[in-house]
């Protein structure tokens, strides 16, 4: 038996000591839940326990093969089986359909360990999540139980079916649409950049039932659960992508494919609340993972300097790399609080809409930049594909841009700023 053997049983064991709720609603904070504990950084002991788990195995199975994986742009599904063995996987899922029912803080402190080891496995399993959060947000017990329970049954995989050619930030721009026809909804139209999209098992679909193109947002689309051995879709061949290679991006083409009306999540016009509402719950984790690339980076970073010599000594020593190296550090250290916070707004159960898109946007800028600075660092070494960071600079880029732009991410944090001042 590996040293994994009984990962997934002391996941359960430690998640059953009392320290998160015995009900489907988000875990509150460890922290808030200790009436006069004050604010503290310090993890709980169970909390630290997954920790381990995720870096252990991200150090010890993910690292040795992720160029590999990147090279050739395979699925890592064995991996990802590992990942669901060990409970690294849908910890978010409610105790109600057999899951940890882990909080947003729990599932970014494992996030942010599996990025250390390879943002395409993080994503590939971080695609998960963002599918299953509309159900687990808006899903009725029938919904949850069938969809979600069946996750914890064994490895599947899931999608959020949203963005198009022509509507990825401009989400109420979607022209995929749904027509009621007696107890069905008959869906025509195409999806484009979907995670895990060639390999789910259904998908959250976002499609427009009112036809009218002046119907606001919020009244015009509606939420499916779509299986995706349904007839009528067809699944376009896997991008290759700048990085994050082996997760698996797709586009779909949905044709006159039929979908019951108990697959309706809440009813007809709620889709787009429940769309936008799964961002402020996979934000967070988002940011993590950026953090976590950012963090291995840093590390890289430094190792190659304490070992590298320049006239006559290490790198390191020259004050140009180590004042580098500070900044790296104060970057990777703010972003890391900017997405535990947010986690622990979600997870207090307030509304976090402002600290998501804070933690996101600046987690995934802070990537980007320690990830080229890492390769600054190795020099022509870090051009090359022989050494890791030149895979961490391509990785970094995607978090600029999916689960909403960095521009995207700035009009959010203005809206939200100046509605203080206009409330």
């Amino acid at each position: 038996m590996s040293a994994f053997g009984f990962g997934r049983q002391m996941l359960r064991a430690v998640a059953g000591r009392g320290w998160r709720p015995r009900s489907s609603k988000p875990a509150p904070s460890a922290h808030a839940s200790r009436p006069g504990a004050g604010f503290s950084f310090e993890l709980t002991d169970e909390q630290k326990e997954f920790q381990a788990t995720a870096r252990k195995f991200a150090v010890e199975e993910v690292i040795p093969v992720a160029a590999q994986y990147d090279k050739t742009g395979e699925y890592p599904l064995p991996l990802i089986k590992r990942a669901w063995e060990l409970g690294l996987m849908n910890s978010h899922i409610p105790e109600s359909c057999g899951g940890l029912g882990l909080g947003t803080f729990e599932s970014c402190l494992i996030t942010e360990e599996l990025a250390y080891g390879c943002t395409g496995v993080q994503t590939a399993i971080e695609g998960n999540s963002l599918g299953e959060m509309p159900v687990i947000i808006a899903g009725n017990e029938q919904q949850q139980k069938k969809y979600l329970g069946r996750m914890i049954e064994e490895p599947l995989m899931c999608a959020y079916c949203v963005t198009e050619p022509g509507a990825g930030s401009d989400v109420a721009g979607i022209k995929t649409k749904a027509e009621k026809k007696g107890d069905e909804y008959v869906i025509n139209g195409q999806k484009m950049w979907i995670t895990n999209g060639g390999k789910a098992n259904w998908y959250f679909l976002l499609a427009r039932t009112d036809p009218d193109p002046k119907a606001p947002a919020g009244k015009a689309f509606t939420g499916f659960i779509v299986e995706a051995n349904s007839p009528g879709i067809q699944v376009g061949r896997k991008e290759m992508n700048m990085g994050q290679r082996c997760s698996d991006t797709r586009g779909i083409v949905f044709e006159d494919v039929r979908v019951p009306k108990e697959n309706v999540l809440l009813g007809e016009g709620a889709g787009f609340k429940i769309a936008m509402g799964a961002f402020d719950k996979t934000r967070p984790p988002v940011a993590a993972g950026a953090v976590g690339l950012a963090k291995r980076a840093l590390d890289e970073a430094t190792k190659y300097a304490l070992e590298r010599k320049t006239f006559g000594k290490p790198i390191v020593e020259h004050q140009a790399v180590s004042f580098m190296l500070a900044e790296m550090a104060m970057k990777v250290e703010l972003a890391r609080m900017a997405y535990q916070r947010a986690a622990w707004e979600v997870d207090a159960g307030r509304r976090n809409t402002y600290y998501a898109s804070i933690a996101k946007a600046f987690a995934g800028d802070v990537a980007n930049q320690v990830a080229t600075d890492a390769v600054q660092i190795f020099g022509g070494n870090g051009f090359n594909t022989e050494y890791p960071v030149e895979k961490l600079m391509r990785d970094a880029k995607i978090y600029q841009i999916y689960e909403g732009t960095a521009q995207i991410q700035r009009m959010i944090i203005a809206r939200e700023h100046i509605g203080k001042y206009k409330a």
